[in-house]
């Protein structure tokens, strides 16, 4: 998580893109402050910290991040110095601040925002609804009826709750439309693409690819199923609908392509935008162009009909192989130097082998032990952690030393009558807002596994939140830092440490970061995930489960892991109970 600091400069930094581009600067100006934009908000460490009281040596740090040149850098430190970029404000001052929502409206680009700014007045969303229904509007170049109907959508979608989504509830959905629609009997192939299939903690639509040789067939079936709420749009090649989904509005999209061309549709509308920029740079490079539907020779652009045949495009791998790269896994691909770097083998949802965070009825969890001992057996687990919650947690029921003594007699008593499955007893202790943990040394030194994480006091400022955070790590009896910030996706900011110190601390102290895979959490969160893979710390993936289903959040701990670059030796739930065994005894 970005710090307040660097969230307040990336905000500031997409605002001069976006007013660049309102301004038709050059686009190299453009791609440039948004660029710096993601680099900030994705930051692991305060960018104050990097520049302290010596704005020389900061401006140098500055420039060693990559992404940021010298005049960016020498933007963050004016920043830093006054509260304010000169140049931001000049921008702000020649765009309506009205502007920036128009350019959010999907299917509106800087053009077009641009000509209804400059020739029809248009500076808000409300002016844009206003024309509407004006003749206008309709003047405005590729202005049809058909797009115009398209901007009516969004905005009646933004006004009844469209808004995005947490993975955890989308997947499942976008899962039960392709199973669906695969049953058609002309269907080649279905497959959802988008940020879905980058495994983003929030998805905005659902994105759908389907071959097939009968494609009413599939519009039928697509726009008939049965969670569809409302049919926006039904064309020969795309089909929009509306879908609510535990109360969430979503939209999903069908697109049909030719069978042949599926792979090069499938790499286009996975995205990220900025990853499909930079191979459209590459082929551009080597004289070809990209799109949608093929790698193709030459520079110039023929109509779509005319017959000319692909370099590739049945497969993605096919298309990666001819732009002289291997094939980058679709949670990478969010221009963070996967397209110059060697791509790891990452970790696979079958890799893991240990549960490691987990709750039974003697805390808050809904499971005796012997059910969740039943639920890690059940999916070829080698060894499960019960980590109920310390005695501070006084909503979860947490446990006093006496109730924790009981307990964990009970489960060995349990452990005892397995044969196929090591099953230890640990607890979630929870870290008190100085640093200190919620049991003496003495108690967990008697456990087998320490989960410590923090669960109240939430909004310490950085610095508070670090050294709370680091003193728990260099406790030597705590095996794994859970859910390190506590924030609750899209409902609680949480803890905002100093990524770059708790990594390195872990690192040091030889303790596991935890990725929690309840959807809810998703903490650490990718970019934390990266930096830590780098630093070479170790990560643990838990579910944290409470329940049965708990253990199916699995893939999203998963998901975000890839989408930090992790591999399986660097995940302690990975390793074979031998190795796991031994890290864990090394702390007693």
């Amino acid at each position: 998580m970005a710090t307040n600091t660097n969230s307040r400069l990336a905000r500031l930094f997409e605002q001069m893109a976006a007013a660049l581009e309102l301004t038709g600067a050059n686009p190299f100006r453009v791609n440039s402050d948004a660029r710096v934009a993601r680099v900030l908000a994705e930051l692991p460490q305060d960018v104050e910290s990097l520049v302290d009281a010596d704005p020389a040596q900061g401006l140098k740090r500055l420039c060693e991040i990559p992404g940021i040149g010298k005049g960016s850098a020498e933007k963050i430190v004016e920043f830093l110095e006054t509260g304010e970029i000169a140049e931001h404000t000049a921008l702000l001052n020649q765009v309506p601040d009205g502007l920036f929502g128009v350019l959010d409206i999907p299917g509106l680009g800087p053009k077009t925002v641009k000509a209804m700014w400059e020739k029809l007045g248009i500076t808000s969303i409300e002016d844009l609804k206003g024309k509407l229904d004006s003749p206008e509007l309709r003047t405005l170049p590729r202005m049809g009826e058909k797009t115009i109907e398209n901007i009516r959508k969004a905005l009646q979608f933004k006004e009844q709750g469209g808004q995005r989504a947490p993975i955890g509830i989308v997947r499942p959905v976008a899962i039960e439309l392709v199973e669906a629609l695969r049953k058609v009997k002309s269907a080649q192939r279905v497959e959802f693409a988008g940020s879905l299939r980058r495994g983003k903690e929030t998805i905005g639509d659902i994105d759908i690819l389907a071959a097939c040789k009968d494609a009413e067939a599939m519009r039928q079936a697509f726009c008939n199923h049965e969670d569809v709420t409302q049919v926006l749009s039904r064309g020969d090649t795309k089909c929009s609908v509306r879908l609510d989904v535990r109360g969430l509005v979503i939209q999903a999209d069908l697109r049909l392509v030719p069978e042949a061309n599926f792979g090069a549709a499938w790499l286009y509308f996975t995205g990220s935008k900025e990853h499909n920029v930079r191979l459209r740079e590459r082929a551009i490079r080597k004289k070809h162009r990209l799109n949608e539907y093929g790698l193709y020779k030459g520079l110039d652009e023929r109509p779509q009909d005319s017959g000319e045949k692909p370099v590739a495009a049945a497969k993605e791998a096919d298309v990666y192989k001819a732009l002289g790269l291997p094939y980058i896994p679709p949670e990478i691909r969010e221009d963070r130097g996967e397209l110059d770097a060697e791509i790891p083998d990452l970790i696979e949802l079958a890799d893991i082998k240990a549960e490691l965070h987990a709750h039974t009825t003697a805390s808050d969890g809904k499971l005796t032990i012997d059910e969740l001992i039943d639920c890690a057996e059940q999916r070829g687990y080698h060894t499960l952690a019960i980590t109920d919650h310390s005695v501070s947690s006084v909503i979860a029921n947490g446990l006093d030393v006496k109730r924790l003594r009981a307990h964990g007699k009970s489960i060995c008593a349990c452990a005892k009558k397995r044969k196929n499955i090591t099953v230890l007893c640990g607890a979630e202790v929870d870290i008190l807002p100085d640093g200190r943990l919620d049991y003496d040394d003495d108690v967990l030194a008697s456990l087998d596994v320490v989960v410590a994480s923090p669960h109240v006091s939430l909004r310490q400022d950085s610095k508070t939140a670090t050294k709370r955070l680091l003193r728990a790590i260099e406790n030597p009896y705590v095996h794994i830092l859970g859910h390190p910030t506590g924030r609750m996706v899209g409902a609680r900011e949480g803890l905002e440490p100093d990524m770059k110190e708790i990594i390195a601390a872990a690192k040091q102290h030889n303790v596991a970061l935890e990725i929690n895979a309840n959807w809810k959490r998703l903490d650490l969160r990718d970019i934390h995930v990266r930096a830590a893979v780098e630093a070479g710390c170790l990560i643990a993936i838990d579910t944290d489960a409470h329940r049965t289903q708990h253990f199916d959040y699995l893939i999203y701990g998963v998901l975000t892991g890839r989408r930090g670059w992790l591999t399986a030796a660097q995940c302690i739930n990975t390793w074979p109970a031998k190795k796991l065994h031994a890290w864990l005894k090394s702390k007693r």
